[in-house]
């Protein structure tokens, strides 16, 4: 069993850790990532904000596909060109 979040898991269970849903194990491999990767620490920032602003949390489910598949490629777009 691989032990680390990719960075395509981290965005798809961000709302979870927001939330707290996540179970103890993953929140620990979630934060480890988090320490180790800038690009995911700026995105869960976003969406933190994001979130506060808001007041709520929009569920993956609840979004158009094709918003969806825009957001997590803009997202892949800005991580590849701050990856150093």
């Amino acid at each position: 069993m691989n032990t680390e979040f990719s960075c395509q898991e981290m965005t798809e269970v961000v709302t979870d850790y927001l939330d707290g849903a996540l179970p103890s194990e993953e929140r620990e491999r979630y934060e480890r990532h988090l320490f180790y990767c800038a690009g995911c620490r700026t995105y869960y920032e976003q969406m933190r904000v994001t979130i506060t602003q808001t007041g709520k949390v929009a569920r993956e489910e609840s979004l158009p596909p094709a918003l969806r598949d825009q957001i997590v490629a803009q997202f892949r777009n800005w991580k590849r060109d701050h990856d150093d």
